[in-house]
């Protein structure tokens, strides 16, 4: 997994996925790399998805934890370009109350 971090000089930090499942066989590599790119007070957090087809419980939990070290020291945390199998995950479990969650649009609409 690939996590592309972009830092504006606003302090807004913008993360986009590479890859197309979050799951227990990634997630340490996506929190290895998380972690590489932090450091900085952040205002706000931007995670884009668009690329993640599946998520599974270890993949939620990342976002979570994502959302607890960031969370503490910027405002919200946004899950941008999110696919349609990933929202229905998010709100079984009721994260679109935690999270600012973007809907991807289909493609030609």
């Amino acid at each position: 997994m690939v996590v592309q971090a972009d830092l504006n000089e606003g302090h807004d930090l913008s993360l986009a996925l590479e890859a197309k499942t979050l799951e227990a066989a990634n997630v340490s590599q996506f929190l290895s790399q998380l972690e590489e790119a932090g450091g900085v007070p952040y205002q706000s957090a931007i995670i884009d998805l668009g690329s993640i087809e599946m998520i599974d419980s270890s993949g939620v939990g990342a976002l979570l934890q994502v959302h607890k070290r960031l969370g503490e020291s910027c405002g919200p945390v946004v899950l941008k370009n999110v696919g349609s199998a990933v929202v229905s995950v998010l709100e079984l479990l009721r994260l679109h109350r935690v999270f600012e969650i973007e809907v991807s649009r289909p493609e030609g609409g």
